[in-house]
């Protein structure tokens, strides 16, 4: 049993070391989306806070339908958190946002709590 576990093992090393960066990238955002994060997307206006989203479980490339080149701006879904606090309050629910790559200044992480 040991060798056979030790043989696949070394099977997934080689074959991970033979994707491109871009497969690699696509295989751990595909772990992250069936694991789960509890992202932050944070919008800044200047040096100013002014919309927060939590509780986000990805933010996305979109994809052009007709060419399947990248767009220009990322989205997903998150809890509004209006008054700023960093806690999902009463009355705060889940919306669909967008952020543009070029004119919004966005800091997305993962929460550590």
């Amino acid at each position: 049993m040991k060798p056979l576990i030790t043989l696949l093992s070394l099977a997934l090393l080689v074959g991970l070391s033979a994707c491109t960066q871009e497969t690699q990238n696509k295989i751990g955002r595909e772990i992250n989306n069936w694991t789960g994060v509890n992202g932050v997307l944070e919008v800044y206006a200047g040096d100013k806070l002014v919309r927060r989203f939590i509780k986000i479980d990805k933010l996305t490339t979109a994809a052009g339908t007709s060419n399947g080149s990248d767009r220009p701006y990322r989205f997903g879904y998150g809890i509004l958190d209006a008054n700023l606090n960093g806690v999902v309050d009463a009355g705060e629910k889940k919306v669909y946002f967008e952020v543009s790559d070029y004119s919004t200044p966005y800091v997305f992480f993962e929460n550590p709590s």
